[in-house]
């Protein structure tokens, strides 16, 4: 049994349903789950599908589905090959042990290719584990020549998504460019509050009672992309900077986790600045 992900997203019009689901019957494909929301606001259409059936002539289900769409709809068909992707570090490594070990064990719902760090601390654990992990020190090189390595790195690999681990590096536009809506990182803080460095810090001076975590895609606007899942945990006055960032550090690992989870099974829309999340 072969099975196949149909993601849509156009603007909305009557009868998209009818449409999608005639054609998708036509081309033997059965319908096993299907979510759809609708902006009505910015009039727009999102849906993901989830089909068993013969293995379709994608090209031809691909222009019939955009032929009965409105313009500039974009369609997605993903057969159930795992995703491949690399992981950017620095020196902690709490949120790269989850990804490994649910790597090692087969439940990542992704395959990891290779670590890079621009520290060399993780080597040993990456390499235990069977990971190729690269050093990249960008203290001896300027942003531009670090960052041509790294990508020199990853491109040795057919990546669908780089995973910034608590890499503590800011990338340049063109990084970003050249792997765009690919890029996810985990900020330790509930997003838009403690924007870049040193959040914890921040949150424990401002005496909050709620910290938390974000997972987001990587624009060129610093820790302001699409976001695809926040956690919080509550805090209280007994929580001292080293206190939140322990606490901190549970929560980052569960919201990378069920980030990339959403992400592998192709359950996230971006749209504009924001996403459409079917879970």
């Amino acid at each position: 049994m072969n099975y196949l992900t149909v993601l849509i997203s156009c603007a909305d019009q009557v009868g998209l349903v009818t449409n999608i689901t005639r054609i998708l019957a036509a081309h033997q494909l059965n319908i096993i789950a299907m979510r759809e929301f609708v902006d009505e606001e910015n009039r727009a259409f999102f849906t993901r599908i989830a089909c068993t059936g013969t293995q379709p002539e994608m090209d031809l289900l691909e222009g019939e589905l955009l032929k009965n769409l409105p313009d500039k709809a974009t369609v997605s068909l993903v057969t159930d090959k795992q995703k491949q992707i690399a992981v950017l570090v620095t020196k902690e490594y709490h949120c790269l042990a989850e990804i490994l070990i649910r790597n090692q064990f087969k439940t990542l719902g992704a395959n990891v290719q290779c670590v890079v760090g621009n520290y060399d601390g993780l080597r040993d654990f990456a390499e235990r584990l069977g990971i190729p992990y690269f050093y990249v020190d960008h203290n001896e090189k300027d942003k531009a020549s670090f960052e041509a390595e790294v990508k020199q790195i990853i491109n040795q690999f057919e990546v669908d998504y780089v995973v910034l681990a608590k890499f503590m590096r800011i990338l340049s536009p063109d990084f970003v460019k050249d792997y765009a809506g690919k890029i996810i990182n985990i900020h330790h803080s509930f997003l838009p509050a403690f924007i870049g460095a040193n959040p914890y810090r921040q949150a424990f001076e401002r005496g909050v009672k709620i910290i938390g975590a974000t997972a987001h895609f990587v624009t060129n606007n610093l820790d302001e992309g699409p976001i695809i899942t926040q956690h919080t945990t509550h805090v209280d006055h007994n929580f001292g900077v080293k206190e939140m960032v322990r606490a901190g550090k549970e929560i980052e690992k569960k919201v990378l986790l069920d980030a990339l989870e959403l992400v592998f099974e192709d359950r996230v829309f971006v749209s504009g600045n924001k996403t459409v999340v079917f879970r």
